[in-house]
């Protein structure tokens, strides 16, 4: 019912999408969803063989770093108040920081190369996945550890059994957010210093004036943040079916 409504939502959304464009008439500011779909079918071998690997490129190796470093930080604080009061606050003021002041700095810092991209996305990445971490590693009952203390178990025990499972449903959730904001940090790293993807693709055609080529690698990109959710949530539903769900 839920999945049925939704999809009403969105017809009738595209509905006027394309009876508001057809009125404006003018399709190099907003073109209509038709004319989009036809552009991206012209553009299709360009967009998905050329742009779209540097893209997914980019987002994957964000992704990784985020992930292993967020992790690795979120632990560290977990296990020491000290450091916990030493990234905190350096967490929430990277996140205070507009990122479309810091791409053009990333990218005299790096050049054109995929690595000013990447340290965009892992900024806006490294975020949800360390700050959700840590809050799902300190959401542990100490009660329970303390049982497991006098039951014999080892600090590392605790840690691997059950901290460790206690946090994945919080890792989880930072994940999901991670993984739809990569898309958007890739895009931008892209749009503003890049020689392929499809954020460059998309600055290019602005320039043409071409609105329906502006949109089609946003119809991409999409797909492909809607694509690393469903894929995200696949694998947490695997990992954590000991959770109950309502």
């Amino acid at each position: 019912m839920k999945n049925t409504s939704s999809l009403m939502i969105f017809i009738l959304f595209v509905c006027f999408w394309e009876l508001g464009a057809r009125l404006y008439d003018k399709p190099f500011i907003l073109p209509s969803p038709i004319q989009i779909l036809g552009r991206f079918w012209e553009l299709k071998e360009v967009l998905l063989l050329n742009h779209l690997p540097a893209t997914l490129l980019t987002i994957i190796i964000g992704l990784i770093i985020s992930i292993v470093a967020g992790s690795i930080i979120a632990v560290w604080m977990s296990a020491s108040p000290g450091v916990r009061k030493a990234f905190y606050p350096i967490l929430i003021a990277s996140q205070m920081i507009p990122i479309i002041a810091l791409a053009p700095i990333f990218v005299l810092w790096f050049g054109y190369t995929i690595w000013s991209k990447v340290a965009v996305t892992v900024l806006i990445t490294f975020f949800p996945i360390t700050v959700n971490t840590f809050d799902g590693l300190a959401s542990g009952k100490k009660d329970m550890q303390e049982l497991l203390l006098t039951m014999g178990a080892t600090k590392k025990d605790i840690f691997l059994k059950y901290s460790v499972p206690t946090a994945l449903p919080h890792f989880f959730s930072g994940l999901k957010v991670a993984v739809t904001l990569s898309v958007i940090g890739a895009a931008i790293g892209e749009w503003l210093g890049a020689q392929a993807g499809l954020g460059y693709f998309s600055r290019r055609m602005m320039t043409q004036f071409d609105g329906a080529a502006v949109f089609a690698p946003i119809l991409v990109l999409t797909i492909v943040g809607i694509t690393l959710f469903i894929g995200v949530t696949i694998i947490e539903n695997r990992m954590l079916k000991w959770r109950i769900k309502n």
